[in-house]
């Protein structure tokens, strides 16, 4: 009896450590302040919700292997069935950096807001966790990077030219969106083709904001402790000064241009020598450098895909190629904004459609 005894206090004991955990995490990550505007958010049309550990543990099977959607630098996504019945994407992360778990709160109530048809939707999060982790709408047709590059169910060549300019469109509007009309802006810091969704219609949904940044008010500079991104697309200024900027956006969204245009990876050897020698170093790894030195050359048309040089026709491939120069271009200050290059998509994906 004495040791029954032990044993439920030690249980109960625990119990209360775990509950006096999961409120100290629920607080640190900025959980009353959410609480507090719930009602304001609702009254205002956005659905969102704080979910349990319970609740998000449950829904993932325990975070099983078979529930995994895929895996990034930033953590790990699962596929997620909520208690209605409803499909959802968790986002557990790996690691956050304290500065970002102070303002964790504030950056959710914004991203909440967003409401725009080309950016995945964020449903709630979970916040009595160490790492706070994040709901999102599920969007069934895999990453734009699957489809391009392979291991996706419409991998290779089921993406059109057609399909391929409105897709970079729809994505360039959404991060002009998040740029210009989120209030305040919002840089993604982390553009890449595993980040843009496809739904169902194929239509582009920009995600993962894992590296995102609230943008600086105009009298601020924000220097990261740690520059985050991908190899193959991150913005040369940014690894210089450690600034993200909306530039920095743009480079990105360059280099998954050229992956619609091309075919090809962001960093891997080119399978060609159409602009020059090979070497093994970095730059010729590199899809912007290879683009960049084809291009000098007047050889952008050759490093194009086969069937986007066939139907998209060359004075659009001649603009195409014109916008990402611009967009690479190594000053950020020379580098047009998101706005422009979605209106200027917008006017290639006219022409290409009358050609």
């Amino acid at each position: 009896m004495v040791l029954v005894a032990l044993l439920l206090a030690y249980v109960g004991m625990e119990k209360r450590r775990m509950l006096r955990a999961k409120q100290r995490f629920f607080e640190q990550n900025g959980g009353l302040l959410l609480q507090q505007q719930l009602g304001s958010l609702a009254a205002s049309g956005v659905a969102f919700k704080i979910f349990s550990e319970e609740e998000v543990s449950k829904a993932t099977d325990g975070f099983a292997e078979a529930r995994v959607l895929g895996r990034g630098g930033h953590g790990v996504v699962y596929r997620g069935s909520l208690a209605d019945g409803s499909t959802v994407a968790v986002k557990r992360s790996r690691v956050v950096e304290e500065k970002q778990l102070r303002e964790f709160s504030r950056e959710m109530l914004i991203l909440s807001q967003i409401n725009h048809r080309n950016v995945v939707k964020l449903l709630g999060c979970c916040l009595e966790v160490q790492v706070p982790m994040l709901v999102y709408e599920y969007v069934p047709n895999g990453s734009l990077h699957r489809y391009i590059h392979g291991g996706g169910a419409g991998a290779g060549e089921g993406l059109s030219p057609a399909d391929r300019l409105r897709v970079a469109a729809e994505s360039a509007d959404a991060l002009a969106y998040m740029h210009s009309s989120a209030s305040p802006p919002i840089l993604h810091g982390d553009v890449k083709s595993a980040n843009i969704l496809l739904d169902a219609g194929l239509t582009a949904k920009v995600s993962d904001f894992g590296a995102s940044r609230l943008a600086p008010a105009a009298d601020e500079a924000e220097v990261a402790t740690l520059v985050q991104g991908t190899c193959g697309y991150l913005d040369p200024e940014y690894l210089l000064t450690c600034q993200l900027t909306s530039k920095s956006d743009v480079y990105s969204f360059a280099v998954v241009l050229l992956e619609l245009l091309t075919g090809r990876k962001a960093f891997c050897p080119p399978p060609d020598s159409a602009a020059g020698s090979q070497d093994d170093d970095d730059d010729d790894r590199s899809l912007a450098f290879f683009f960049l030195t084809a291009a000098h050359k007047g050889r952008h048309r050759e490093i194009m895909d086969g069937w986007v040089r066939e139907e998209v026709g060359g004075e659009v491939l001649d603009d195409a190629a014109e916008l990402v120069m611009q967009c690479l271009s190594m000053a950020g200050e020379e580098r047009p904004t998101m706005k422009e290059v979605a209106d200027r998509l917008a006017g290639m994906r006219s022409r290409a459609s009358d050609s």
